[in-house]
């Protein structure tokens, strides 16, 4: 124990966040073998670890960046359709379905990652409550446009519509994506183990972007922007870069969570999906990923706990929220936070004197 507390504060989180993931599995993994856990619970296993991968992604960008942004669920839905599209489209090329999986979950990053970049150039120019705003016209707008899209796919390849599905001009093909109904004929691909390895390969990604030279440029922009222009930090570079890595991983949790289910609409993807997210995000602490993970599945398994209460489930859930953000932030935890951080700066402050005495 005493070896633990004495390495990095970083060292300390990696270990924590990646052993309580592993741990989360372990334990999980028999208990739906043996089918202690019901079919409800267990229907939720995928869906949780999409949501963590969301509220780790977003995470970066409202903890670490600092800018609020209300359309992380746009993200979630470019990933998910491009990621079924991709499914269908490989579906007789690729036999087995892990690969087809991986192939439909990078093609979904890569695609949010894209969305990102056309997004992030203008918007990350604003600040503040701008910036919450068009992000979530973002959203409401990615929304729309799916739901007047029309997807097909038959022997000369993808066909695209806007006009219904008369507009593809197929000839025997199938249809990928309906309008309003959204996509269809979705193969059911995504597993635990596949959730775990996502959630692993974002913990991976997300802390040695936080604890690398860009992630120390990026909090030194959220702290004080000008103070990291005067020093020559390149501010729209790294805002970018954070954006980008969060749409991508977004994008990537989106395609894993359409191939849970036969039909997805993009209604699933709304401006309430974005909030969900961001309240995962608030409770389990700003820049806190250990936190995001036990708030996410904590919370999103909440409202299946206690639907025994039948009517009154969900306002017991908000009532939870509420006593959940007055315990964090009362006067009592903040002062209780700011004691340790200050025996921890006292301690620090005691060996580096030391160490001058001893020189």
């Amino acid at each position: 124990m005493s070896k633990f507390k004495s390495l990095k504060k970083s060292t300390r989180t990696n270990i924590g966040a990646f052993g309580l993931v592993i741990i989360m599995y372990l334990v999980t993994m028999p208990l739906q073998a043996t089918g202690i856990i019901s079919n409800s619970i267990e229907g939720q296993l995928v869906p949780i670890c999409t949501y963590i991968v969301m509220a780790i992604s977003l995470n970066l960008t409202v903890g670490f960046l600092g800018e609020l942004s209300l359309g992380h669920a746009g993200f979630m839905s470019v990933g998910a359709f491009s990621g079924v599209i991709a499914a269908v489209s490989f579906q007789d090329s690729i036999q087995s379905q892990p690969l087809l999986l991986l192939v439909s979950i990078i093609i979904g990053g890569l695609l949010a990652g894209v969305a990102g970049l056309i997004i992030g150039i203008p918007v990350l120019r604003l600040r503040g409550d701008y910036l919450a705003i068009v992000t979530l016209a973002f959203g409401e707008i990615i929304k729309n446009i799916i739901n007047c899209l029309y997807i097909g796919v038959d022997v000369n390849g993808l066909h695209f519509s806007m006009q219904g599905v008369d507009g593809l001009g197929m000839e025997n093909g199938k249809i990928i994506v309906n309008g309003p109904q959204g996509a269809v004929g979705i193969p059911k691909m995504a597993t635990l183990t596949a959730g775990f390895l996502l959630i692993i390969f974002t913990l991976f990604v997300a802390l040695n972007l936080i604890n690398s030279k860009n992630g120390r440029a990026v909090t030194a922009i959220r702290d004080n922007r000008i103070a990291a222009e005067s020093v020559g930090i390149g501010v729209t570079k790294y805002k970018l870069t954070t954006f980008i890595v969060s749409a991508v991983l977004a994008g990537m949790a989106g395609a894993l969570y359409a191939m849970n289910f036969s039909t997805v609409a993009a209604k699933k993807f709304d401006f309430n999906t974005s909030i969900l997210i961001l309240v995962f995000v608030v409770l389990g602490g700003m820049g806190n990923i250990i936190g995001s993970i036990i708030a996410t599945t904590v919370l999103y398994m909440l409202p299946e706990l206690l639907r025994e209460f039948s009517d009154y489930r969900m306002l017991l859930y908000a009532i939870v929220l509420i006593v959940v953000m007055i315990a964090t932030n009362s006067e009592k935890a903040i002062q209780l936070r700011e004691s340790i951080t200050n025996k921890i700066f006292k301690k620090r402050k005691t060996k580096g004197k030391e160490v001058t005495d001893n020189e």
